[in-house]
Formats: C-alpha cells, sequence, structure tokens
C-alpha cells in the first residue's frame, strides 16, 4: 500500500494530466466538486483536507526558522505578496482578459505560495527548510494580505467583501492547519507514519479539484483556452525568472535563490479557485485560472526540479 502512495506522489503531474483529459471527456463526472452537501462546499472541505495534511507535517521548530533566517524569510515573503499579484495584474491588462479571468488571475497571484513547492524544492536540492517556513508564514498571514491585496487591485471593478474572505481563508487554512499541528504535537508518532501517505492524499484531492473546476468549465476552457492558457504559462516563468533576480540581488546562496524562485512560481491555486467560487459566483470563469495554474505549475514543476538538480 506504502507503495502504491509513493507512486502515486511521485508521479502526481502525469494523474494531473489524466484527471483534466478525463474531465474534458466525460465533464459531468466531476460536477459534484463544486457542489455543496448540507449547505458546506465541497471544494472548500477538500481544500481544507490539503491543509489539514500540510498542517500534520509542521513543527514548532518550523516557526523558529523564521527567526533563524529573518532576511530570506523578509525577502521571500515581500516578493511573494508583491510580485505575484502585481504580475497578475499586469498580465491581465497586457492580454486584455475578460472581468472574470482578470479576477481568477489576480486571486493566482495573491494567495500564498502552494505546499508542492516544499516538494519541488526538495526534489531541486534547494533549501527545505527555508520553503517550508516560507510557505508556512504566507499560508498563516494570508487571512490578512489576500483579501487586501484583492481588493486594492480589483475594488473598483468588482464588489465584494474582504471580510468575509478574511473568514473564508480563516476557515478553510488557519483552522486546518491549527488542527493538523495540534496533532502533530500531541501525537508526533503517529504523524510521522502519516507522512508516507498524506502527500499521496494532497495530490488525490488537488487533482478532483482541478479536475472538477476543468469539468464544470469545460466550454469556457476551450472557447478562450488558448489565451488564458498563454498568459498561465507566462506568469509561470515570469515569477520563477524574477524570484531568481530577488534572491539573487539579496545576495542569497545558491540554494536560496533556488528555493525562493521556486516558492514564487508556486501558488495555492485551490485555494484562488475557492475563493474564485465562494465570492464571484457570478462569474464562473474566475475559477479557471486557478485550475489551469494547478495543472502548470505541477507539470512544469517537475520538469524544472529535474533540470535544477542536474545543471544549476
Amino acid at each position: 500500500m506504502k507503495r502504491i502512495f509513493k507512486l502515486i506522489e511521485k508521479y502526481f503531474f502525469i494523474i494531473i494530466l489524466v484527471a483534466v483529459v478525463i474531465s474534458l471527456i466525460y465533464p459531468s463526472l466531476f460536477n459534484w466538486v463544486l457542489s455543496e452537501y448540507n449547505g458546506i462546499s465541497i471544494l472548500n472541505l477538500l481544500l481544507s483536507i490539503v491543509l489539514f495534511t500540510m498542517g500534520t507535517t509542521l513543527k514548532v521548530d518550523d516557526f523558529v526558522n523564521v527567526f533563524k533566517n529573518p532576511k530570506e524569510i523578509a525577502v521571500g515573503i515581500s516578493a511573494q505578496y508583491l510580485i505575484m499579484p502585481l504580475l497578475a495584474l499586469a498580465l491581465a491588462s497586457v492580454f486584455s482578459l475578460n472581468t472574470a479571468l482578470t479576477v481568477g488571475l489576480i486571486l493566482v497571484g495573491t494567495v500564498p505560495g502552494g505546499t508542492a513547492s516544499d516538494v519541488i524544492t526538495f526534489l531541486a536540492k534547494g533549501d527545505v527548510a527555508l520553503s517550508v517556513s516560507l510557505t508556512a508564514v504566507s499560508t498563516i498571514i494570508s487571512p490578512i494580505l489576500t483579501p487586501i491585496i484583492t481588493l486594492f487591485l480589483i475594488g473598483n471593478q468588482i464588489n465584494f467583501s474582504p471580510v468575509d474572505m478574511f473568514i473564508s481563508i480563516i476557515e478553510i487554512v488557519i483552522i486546518p492547519i491549527i488542527l493538523g499541528l495540534i496533532l502533530n504535537y500531541k501525537f508526533p508518532d503517529f504523524c510521522e507514519k502519516l507522512k508516507d501517505y498524506l502527500p499521496a492524499l494532497s495530490s488525490i484531492v488537488i487533482c478532483l479539484i482541478v479536475a472538477g473546476v476543468i469539468g464544470v468549465n469545460k466550454h469556457a476552457i476551450l472557447t478562450s483556452s488558448s489565451i488564458i492558457i498563454i498568459v498561465i504559462i507566462v506568469q509561470y516563468f515570469l515569477a520563477m525568472l524574477l524570484g531568481f533576480a530577488v534572491g539573487y540581488l539579496a545576495g542569497m546562496s545558491r540554494k536560496q535563490i533556488i528555493t525562493v524562485a521556486i516558492e514564487l512560481a508556486f501558488q495555492n491555486s485551490g485555494l484562488s479557485t475557492g475563493l474564485a467560487k465562494t465570492h464571484f459566483p457570478s462569474l464562473s470563469q474566475a475559477t479557471v485560472p486557478g485550475a489551469l495554474y494547478s495543472v502548470w505549475q505541477n507539470f512544469a514543476g517537475s520538469i524544472l526540479a529535474y533540470i535544477f538538480r542536474r545543471y544549476v
């Protein structure tokens, strides 16, 4: 059983591509992902599962590391919440995206770093401790910064409640992480055993989220796919390049530069999808950028990790 879970974790980028193909051929198969059960959003519930698994891998020491590397953390977090939102806004303007896709792209830029960055950093032989700290810190402060930055960038175009978004992030992100952290604190040996299975579980859940969003928005994706796919690819690679530049200018080591670049390019795209569905229900296409970004960042990230490991 453990071997199967390891294979799922290892070949996640292939599994997610298969999920996308299936969702395009049989879109109704994943409709349940964006539905509700007894008033509870299944999409948000799935996201909470992913963040809970992240919490079980964290320890108090991970947050202590923040104070051991204050410069690197400050640089990484500043880049996360300054470069990514502004990059998203610039690309939406340059490519003249419609309102829904603009909202979705900006949400991809304003959410915290994705948990997959830690895995890719490990594969790329980067600074894993720094990656974990950056992901944890950016996630913990996201209830404050994500709504504020989103409001600043699109508040004059679309009416939404940043307070409600703050509450959503607390429910979807912070509470599951705290529960996972408590479980790891109380039962460290049990959580250590779970580490063999939780990454694969998170991978499966992310595949379901992506398949659900793409299936529901099949027509919108196929009719506007070329432009939004180009934007997503450009956003990802520009983020990676800017991450390298920021790390280099800050005088970081090779491992730290790779880590900041990966952290900047990897976003919690599942969260952006959940926020788009919850707070912009009239803009169905707003969920599309997050789903496509999730597919691309995991596919391209796996390839780049190999390149970084061998040649950088």
